[in-house]
């Protein structure tokens, strides 16, 4: 079976790995929930790092960098739902609750939901799909699956309304920071620019006058700095950090690492 499993198109996902441990980097666009069946998950990002037992059940905000990393149990079990609140479904709920953010939310974007009787029975009920996955659930059905999580979250705090429901568009951050905190992520110039508040053009603007260079050649020279630093001074190995620094396969990571520093990562690694 594909691990994450999607259900339900781009919005129920099922996760099933047996005694192994798995990093990876991610990209938490929309408004997440997730529930801890069995092992544990660690979520970090820039401010910090979030871990998940088995039983909790986590919003996580959107717009999350993060790197995640999954645990099997001391049974060899790893297993979560995982749900993606859309956008387009938030608005539509909003608009027919008559919904309305007067105060922007605050808080932190990884919020622990209390247990309660109401979303241990809501996910209870999403097990039967999710464990069968040959048995297609029906979109309309899954909708209504998505919707009913957002009203037993919203029932069981009422403040998470500030969270779910803001639809404005990311405030123009300190680009400095954000870089140097992300910069390892796989991702596009456009969602950089997207996450850090701006157009693609005042993106680059920004960026040219903060760093004097261009986002790309940026972000590629501090990659293959920082994966020459872990090789000769931390005794990593190469098929070790690729994935970690953005490089989508270790050929493309060894190619550039040479051009730039005229050897392969191999012939950095310290003598024994």
């Amino acid at each position: 079976m594909k691990d994450p499993t999607e259900i339900l198109t781009g919005v129920i996902f099922y996760s099933h790995l047996t005694s192994k441990r798995k990093e990876v980097a991610a990209f938490m666009a929309h408004n997440t929930l997730i529930l801890m069946v069995e092992g544990q998950l660690s979520i970090e990002t820039a401010g910090g790092k979030t871990i998940l037992q088995k039983g909790d059940i986590m919003l996580v905000g959107k717009n999350q960098l993060a790197t995640l990393t999954k645990i099997p149990s001391a049974e060899g079990n790893y297993e979560t739902i995982v749900i993606v609140l859309q956008e387009d479904l938030l608005r539509t709920i909003a608009l027919e609750e008559k919904i309305e953010v007067r105060e922007p939310y605050t808080g932190s974007p990884f919020v622990l939901i209390p247990p309660n009787d109401f979303m241990q029975g809501y996910f209870q009920s999403v097990l039967p799909y999710v464990r069968h996955p040959d048995k297609k659930i029906r979109a309309s059905m899954g909708m209504l699956k998505v919707r009913e999580g957002v009203t037993l979250l919203l029932y069981a705090m009422p403040s998470l309304n500030s969270l779910l429901f803001d639809f404005s568009a990311p405030y123009k951050i300190d680009l400095k920071k954000f870089m140097l905190s992300h910069y390892h992520f796989n991702l596009p110039v456009e969602k950089f620019a997207q996450l850090t508040g701006r157009s693609l053009a005042a993106f680059k603007r920004d960026f040219k006058k903060v760093f004097d260079a261009a986002p790309r050649q940026w972000l590629l020279e501090k990659r293959l700095v920082e994966a020459r630093h872990l090789i000769e001074k931390k005794n990593k190995k190469p098929s070790a950090i690729y994935l970690d620094l953005g490089f989508e396969s270790l050929s493309h990571f060894s190619r550039t690492f040479k051009k730039m520093f005229g050897k392969v990562p191999s012939a950095c690694i310290p003598a024994l």
